[in-house]
């Protein structure tokens, strides 16, 4: 496939529905290209068309991390195009391996001279052929799942990195503990990313603040006076001692 084959599919992969005008805002191209480069993956059945717009033929059954970038598809983009006006052009910004930050790495297309270090291989390859951006990844050794790394070399670049901010994300938030994961080798990668990040972005759907059968245990570094909470739905009144 093309560049802009990828670029598209990707970007429609996660959204579920997509006009051509957004895609084209998107990507940065007209909306012919967008109606040019869409008819060969419409013709072989990638993506689906309607009036205006076009429609991922993914499902929930797809790889791992997809499949949790198709879970609350709706509210993930309302975050993402939340952070994405916090992020402004020529800032630096680390960025976990959360399926919110998927998205929101698709937002930051719009950005420009980015300096971006991430963990996740999907994040990089998003940002990486934007021109001007300089993105680092962090490791070498990609879980098969979700190509996210954490092996040593991941954190030898992330500590030699200072950034304006560090987007994270979390399994769950809970009133008393505040914002868990479900493995120990995340909490690391958002220390060493925040202890050198300005600002912390914690990056959060509504879903989050649910009970879940599936409890994690492991927490994640508090926010601090400044950082961001972001998510889709104002938190119920109890979570407020956390932000």
């Amino acid at each position: 496939m093309s560049k802009y084959e990828t670029m598209l599919l990707q970007t429609v992969d996660m959204r579920g529905t997509v006009s051509v005008q957004e895609l084209s805002r998107i990507l940065g191209v007209s909306d012919q290209t967008i109606r040019r480069v869409s008819r060969p993956l419409v013709d072989r059945g990638a993506l689906q068309k309607v009036h205006g717009a076009l429609v991922s033929t993914k499902s929930a059954a797809d790889l791992p991390y997809l499949a949790r970038m198709n879970l609350n598809r709706e509210a993930k983009v309302t975050i993402a195009e939340e952070v994405v006006k916090i992020i402004q052009d020529g800032d630096s910004i680390a960025i976990d391996t959360g399926s919110t930050s998927g998205f929101v790495a698709q937002a930051l297309r719009s950005r420009r001279e980015l300096t971006v270090v991430t963990n996740s291989a999907y994040v990089a390859s998003t940002l990486a052929m934007i021109p001007g951006n300089n993105v680092s990844m962090a490791g070498t050794q990609l879980r098969d799942h979700d190509g996210a790394s954490f092996d040593r070399s991941a954190f030898d670049v992330i500590e030699r990195m200072q950034v304006d901010y560090v987007l994270l994300s979390a399994s769950l938030v809970d009133a008393r503990k505040g914002f868990l994961v479900h493995e120990q080798c995340e909490v690391d990668i958002a220390s060493a990313m925040l202890a050198n990040a300005g600002r912390a972005i914690m990056a959060v759907d509504h879903s989050k603040f649910e009970p879940q059968v599936r409890k994690p245990a492991l927490r994640q570094p508090t926010l601090k006076p400044g950082d961001y909470l972001v998510t889709d739905r104002a938190p119920p009144a109890d979570f407020a001692s956390l932000f």
